[in-house]
């Protein structure tokens, strides 16, 4: 008995997904519940198990794909015989489209904000209903583009976030770029220049732009190498953000010694207890949660002229992948002690880099934090995750010589680097802020076991 595997609904604001990889070929057997491929949406990678026993009979959307949920992607056979008959398609699927969703550009924390009382749907001009998120009406109104004369490329003509990311980068036209000529000569060594945004054979529309001519791109030796979808989308959010808000950024330097050696003298006994590593991310959480009591604003989003102060503390921690960065949520951090902030990390950690995560826990993000330190990074100056209003960047915790009582002393010490929206936050704030991160750390005096 077929039976048809479905794009999922991840979510209530999510209508459609992309098949990122097959687990499967067809004719294989795969069990029920056993991972059958994986998806990438508006808000999380996921990988999704197989609604039944038997033999993948059939995969009806390729790779890179993206289709609307409830389409139907595959079929099982449940009786477990094998088909000789398999669509083309698993074949040869189409090339992908470098879909520009905002959900991504303005990321999962807070996209489907709107006004408290938003204005009622337009229409066209013969009064149908034009169909579109509150998200997308939105973006029309702060770009002043007229909902009306852009062409819905969603199901039953809904404007889709890439419809109007469209319209606002090109006035409603999508720019068509073929694929690169190919390399002369044997094979080929990557550049240093990185290939056009979303080529992936055959013609796909795109909306990043290039900074250069794509004649100064192909060059000598190189190779082309096709952004996944998680990188298409992360470029998207960085460009818009760094489009949306007016960075700005603060330097500290926090004394972590005391810290340092608290952790080394209690971690056994933490892991032992608590069968979790200590790790030195909640201290810069807690600290965190102190500033935002402090200075509220840093804590807000922006919806046109409107700051949005956020009660609930949702600390947001980026977290590397193999593939990508993804930013999971702490909800309520404030109301959570060492040890849950420390279990809630590793935790998200955990089912992040496993592809486990819900929608929701990538979702309502009020303040980030992301810690380049643990790749021996100095210090960086990260981008703003939209639609926060900050981002404290982590140092290396590391020993230097500094000046105490005027002797020298060893001590471990950290940078840390305040990126934060100017058009909400003032630099009296965001050094005050800073400060007092800085005295929660160096004058730690909570207990952690």
């Amino acid at each position: 008995m077929p039976v048809d595997v479905i794009m999922p609904q991840m979510g209530e604001s999510i209508f459609e997904g992309t098949i990122t990889k097959w687990l499967k070929k067809p004719g294989e057997h795969v069990e029920r519940d056993e991972p059958l491929f994986e998806i990438s949406t508006d808000k999380v990678d996921a990988e999704i198990p197989a609604p039944s026993g038997g033999i993948l009979k059939e995969i009806k959307v390729g790779e890179g794909q993206t289709v609307p949920i409830q389409t139907v992607v595959g079929v099982i056979d449940a009786d477990g015989q094998s088909t000789a008959a398999v669509s083309s398609k698993a074949e040869a699927p189409a090339p992908a489209e470098a879909r520009m969703d905002i959900d991504r550009a303005m990321p999962p924390a807070l996209t489907d904000l709107q006004s408290p009382k938003p204005p009622a749907p337009p229409t066209r001009a013969n009064g149908d209903k034009i169909r579109s998120s509150p998200l997308v009406r939105r973006l029309a109104r702060e770009h002043g583009v007229d909902l009306r004369q852009v062409q819905g490329s969603g199901a039953g003509g809904r404007v889709s976030k890439k419809d109007i990311l469209a319209a606002i980068a090109g006035g409603g036209l999508e720019r068509s770029v073929a694929a690169p000529p190919e390399a002369e000569g044997p094979a080929v060594t990557p550049a240093a220049t990185p290939p056009p945004v979303g080529v992936s054979g055959g013609q796909v529309r795109v909306v990043l732009e290039n900074a250069v001519p794509r004649e100064r791109m192909y060059f000598g030796r190189y190779e082309v190498q096709p952004m996944s979808v998680m990188r298409q989308r992360i470029a998207e959010h960085m460009l818009a953000s760094k489009r949306v808000s007016p960075h700005v950024y603060s330097l500290d330097e926090v004394d972590m010694t005391r810290i340092v050696e608290l952790r080394q003298n209690t971690k056994s006994e933490f892991e032992k207890r608590h069968e979790l590593k200590l790790t030195f991310m909640p201290f810069f959480i807690r600290a965190c949660i102190e500033g935002i009591r402090g200075f509220p604003v840093m804590n807000s989003s922006v919806d046109g002229t409107n700051v949005i102060l956020h009660r609930e503390i949702n600390i947001g921690v980026a977290v590397a992948l193999d593939w990508g960065l993804i930013v999971p949520v702490i909800k309520n951090a404030e109301e959570k002690n060492f040890l849950g902030l420390q279990r809630a990390v590793t935790d998200l950690a955990e089912r992040a880099r496993t592809k486990k995560l819900k929608p929701e826990e990538v979702q309502e993000g009020t303040f980030s934090i992301t810690n380049p330190g643990i790749f021996g990074g100095l210090m960086g100056l990260p981008v703003i995750s939209q639609p926060n209003v900050a981002i404290l960047g982590l140092g290396m915790i590391q020993k230097r010589p500094v000046v105490i009582n005027d002797a020298i002393a060893i001590r471990s010490m950290v940078y840390l680097t305040l990126s934060y929206d100017h058009r909400v936050v003032d630099g009296a704030i965001a050094h005050q802020f800073m400060r007092k991160v800085k005295g929660a750390l160096e004058n730690w005096n909570e207990s952690i076991i």
